[in-house]
């Protein structure tokens, strides 16, 4: 990891709730050119399968992600951090919390579009394990830009491997 002479920042990382929506606001103006509104929060928020979640430092929301649960996947819809936050773990530990989530039997994978001009963000997953799949030709509705879309998989932990070559052999006999 490349040292940035920041401190790491502990994070509480909780469901969203409305009482975030101001702070959640301020992050989002202050990330992306192209942000979304009140509106397009609560829109997707109100959907079933749409989950938010913030990280918290000091009673202060400093990081928030949005993501659909779908019946094999999670969709990372969208996703900051403040920016006097950035590059001190707040997002490495949202992303450890959605990894976390996953399962050989149900979600296996995490999917996410990033803009081709955000190098930081593609930077930052790649890192994190994810892996370009696809360019996304003017997927934006703003702009003409594509977007790169980007996959993690869920990998078995050494002590899940251990156990399912345990099964395997008992089953042999």
């Amino acid at each position: 990891m490349l040292s940035t002479g920041l401190k790491e920042v502990c994070v509480h990382i909780r469901w969203m709730i409305r009482r975030d929506m101001p702070e959640v606001l301020d992050i989002e103006n202050r990330s992306f050119e192209f942000a979304w509104t009140e509106e397009d929060f609560i829109h997707c928020l109100r959907q079933r399968n749409c989950i938010g979640m913030v990280a918290e430092h000091d009673e202060r929301v400093v990081g928030f992600m949005i993501y659909e649960l779908h019946k094999n996947r999670l969709h990372v819809l969208n996703f900051a951090v403040h920016p006097e936050f950035r590059r001190r773990g707040v997002a490495r530990g949202m992303i450890r919390k959605l990894i976390g989530k996953l399962s050989p039997q149900r979600r296996n994978r995490i999917l996410l579009e990033i803009r081709e001009t955000n190098l930081a963000a593609q930077l930052f997953f790649r890192d994190a394990g994810f892996r370009a799949i696809s360019v996304l030709r003017e997927f934006y509705e703003d702009t003409p830009e594509d977007a790169y879309l980007m996959q993690y998989r869920y990998r078995p932990s050494d002590v899940e491997l251990e156990y399912e070559e345990e099964q395997i052999s008992r089953r042999a006999g």
